[in-house]
């Protein structure tokens, strides 16, 4: 067992680009890989503790046996990657090029969207064809609303990327900067749906481009237009998708963090920390082995960072008291699926009647009784993921979370619900699907809170303004403790997540100059 080094107890907040110092993470999700992978391009000496047998976190992955011969490869987690330059700046960060890692693939469509009226549009990043295919949908009115959208929403992101997402916050002041009043004139301030009407009179429109509220939580009539940049990330700048799945970024974050020195140890639950005074000195795994650290970064959603760190650390006095609103749930099922649909797409969002009771349901805790839902078919792009002639399916369906839906039994919910969705994904063009189902994992909320989701849900705390920017869970939590992933800032989301470490990283090194974490393209 190390001795931990000498280190100042100025705490992390504004922690010198220093001598390499000993750091251990916890969690092997997007949020701990991209901490481990900027630390150990720093010099740090970098040891990862998962509890589970792989890494990936939420981003998971399950391989069942397909009945008549060969496997299927599911993604039980997140499934729509966008801003691939954040999973680059990883592989970056230790001087690798990440195509040697990792192949992706720009999706295009990146969404059918599929619309009540039985209309549909193919929603595309190639900003010419969309606004025809919009004029083909809804009207040369509409086109033009939506070219001034991507205007919008593309210096809304440039101005928010910078000055508010990707960066540290040490206290409201460091919002006042030259671009806060900039993000005001841009309505950012303002509610999401209204903004998004400003630009779109067609109702199905309006939905296409709120709908990312759901990422943040919030309903478009409650979520802050500031959050009309998730729209810019996924139709405007492109979905992209890994090959072999979803699953295949953590892995191959792991393994090059692997082949720069950061020990990665699967199996690994952390008991506990030992402290002197306000620093973490030791960290404490389940089967009594113990690691010495200089510095702490925990990736762990709420309850489980509150038995890692116990009752002391400012996290303890303060941040684990606050009453935090939960975004919705859902409800997935991960298929292996013995037929194919030709002509299908990659992703298709199929959209319920009434949009706005979709929100007022999961907001009162009830089913959605008009349910807009997510159905990915990742064999579409990548056939290999199934046995030939088969498919890897994933539908995801927005649910209450257990706060919030506090009287549904899940336990004897569990089978019809399934059964209700299985029937919502055939309804939207999936013939036989249920019929078909070889091999499945299905996840609720109940599932979620067993893996130490607050409140049942993977989506962490909704964006309200009062959980949004500094006045989220602060990721400096005691003089050398860091927090990364969903819980803290920048917030939920793959894009956010991957940020978040690299935050986290600066807080234990001090940022590094941007001439060295440039990325090769």
């Amino acid at each position: 067992m190390h001795r931990p080094h000498d280190v100042s107890s100025a705490g992390l907040r504004d922690a010198p680009a220093t001598s390499p110092r000993r750091v251990v993470v916890v969690g092997a999700g997007l949020a701990g890989l991209s901490a481990a992978l900027h630390l150990a391009g720093r010099g740090c000496e970098v040891t990862v503790l998962e509890r589970e047998p792989a890494v990936g976190g939420r981003a998971g992955r399950t391989v069942l046996p397909a009945p008549g011969g060969g496997s299927y490869h599911l993604d039980t987690g997140p499934t729509v990657l966008t801003m691939p330059e954040l999973v680059h700046s990883g592989f970056a960060a230790v001087g690798e090029d990440p195509d040697r890692w990792l192949t992706l693939h720009r999706l295009d469509p990146a969404y059918r969207a599929q619309f009540a009226d039985g209309t549909s549009l193919l929603a595309t990043s190639n900003v010419p064809e969309m606004a025809d295919r919009i004029g083909r949908l809804a009207g040369a009115d509409q086109a033009r609303g939506y070219l001034r959208y991507v205007d919008h929403v593309t210096r809304l992101y440039h101005l928010e990327i910078d000055q508010f997402i990707a960066r540290n916050f040490d206290s409201p002041r460091d919002l006042l900067t030259g671009s806060l009043a900039k993000i005001a004139l841009l309505r950012g301030f303002s509610r999401l749906a209204p903004v998004v009407g400003r630009y779109f009179s067609d109702e199905r429109l309006q939905r296409l481009f709120s709908f990312q509220a759901m990422y943040a939580g919030l309903s478009p009539e409650r979520a802050l237009a500031l959050y009309a940049v998730i729209s810019y990330m996924d139709l405007v700048a492109g979905v992209f998708y890994p090959e072999g799945g979803m699953h295949a970024v953590p892995d191959a974050m792991a393994r090059a963090a692997a082949a720069h020195g950061v020990q990665v140890c699967c199996d690994t639950a952390v008991a506990g920390t030992r402290w002197r005074g306000e620093r973490v000195t030791e960290v404490v795994a389940a089967d009594g082995r113990v690691w010495s650290c200089d510095a702490l970064v925990v990736t762990t959603d709420e309850p489980v960072t509150r038995e890692i760190l116990g009752a002391r650390g400012w996290f303890a006095r303060r941040v684990a008291r606050r009453r935090l609103r939960h975004s919705p749930s859902c409800v997935v099922l991960a298929a292996g699926v013995r037929r194919t649909w030709p002509g299908a797409a990659h992703h298709t969002i199929q959209f319920g009647r009434a949009w706005s009771t979709v929100f007022d349901d999961l907001d009162h805790g009830l089913l959605m009784r008009d349910p807009s839902f997510l159905v990915s078919l990742p064999t579409t792009t990548d056939p290999g993921l199934a046995p030939e002639g088969a498919s890897s399916a994933y539908a995801l369906f927005p649910a209450p979370n257990l706060t919030a839906g506090a009287s549904l039994d899940w336990e004897s919910l569990r089978e019809p619900y399934r059964d209700h969705l299985v029937r919502a994904v055939e309804r939207a063009g999936f013939a036989g699907f249920g019929a078909a189902v070889d091999a499945e994992v299905l996840l609720t909320p109940r599932d979620w809170a067993a893996r130490g989701l607050a409140a049942g849900t993977p989506f962490a705390a909704a964006h309200t303004f009062t959980q949004t920017g500094p006045f989220r869970t602060p990721n400096v939590v005691a003089d050398n403790v860091v927090l990364a992933g969903s819980s803290t800032v920048p917030g939920v989301g793959v894009p956010m997540v991957l940020i978040s470490g690299r935050l986290a990283a600066d807080r234990v090194t001090g940022p590094v100059p941007p001439r060295r974490a440039r990325v090769r393209w």
